[in-house]
């Protein structure tokens, strides 16, 4: 991992994240997308859905997985950004991404993004990456798409019924996957 400037919102040290990582990840995710704090950012899915977006389990499971990585961004030792990669072959899955709501739009995530892609690409020979998001997210997915990202028009259902991932506030919750390619090493 390296030391990557990051404009306006400082310096991010990228490290893998370890077990002991796991409640501050919960905390970090959930504070971006569910509940009041997430209102603070503009990654909130505080409208399409309540309850929970992750769990201590999920995460867990996510930091040990032998097939990937959780990449955790700190600022002054503070936990301030993170996301998952799990590779899939020739492509990686880019998940659990989150930013503290009071930092998002300094940049931060552009950088967590490119040390992602840099991760895939440069340490595990992936040339291409997927993620799912919701639909419903037209800001996100245009914020990707402004970074190389396409939609393919693939979709997969949300998991309703299954409160792990949270408790919809409408019945047409779908995700779609989006790919970028990465380009050779």
């Amino acid at each position: 991992m390296s030391e990557i400037a990051t404009g306006p919102a400082g310096e991010a040290v990228f490290r893998r994240a370890t077990l002991a990582d796991v409640p501050a990840l919960v905390a970090l995710v959930e504070s971006a997308y569910r509940g009041e704090a997430s209102k603070a950012g503009w990654t909130t899915e505080a409208d399409l859905l309540d309850g929970q977006r992750t769990d201590p389990q999920s995460v867990t499971e996510a930091v040990e997985d032998a097939d990937g990585v959780v990449l955790v961004a700190e600022q002054g030792g503070e936990l301030v950004a993170c996301c998952q990669l799990e590779r899939r072959g020739d492509s990686a899955y880019f998940g659990m991404f989150s930013v503290r709501p009071t930092l998002q739009g300094g940049g931060i995530g552009r950088v967590v993004l490119a040390e992602a892609e840099r991760v895939a690409r440069e340490e595990w020979g992936v040339r291409l990456l997927e993620m799912k998001v919701v639909e419903q997210r037209a800001d996100l997915i245009a914020w990707y798409e402004r970074r190389g990202y396409r939609r393919t028009g693939v979709y997969s259902p949300f998991p309703y019924g299954d409160e792990r991932f949270g408790i919809p506030r409408r019945p047409d919750l779908r995700f779609e996957q989006l790919i970028k390619e990465l380009g050779m090493v």
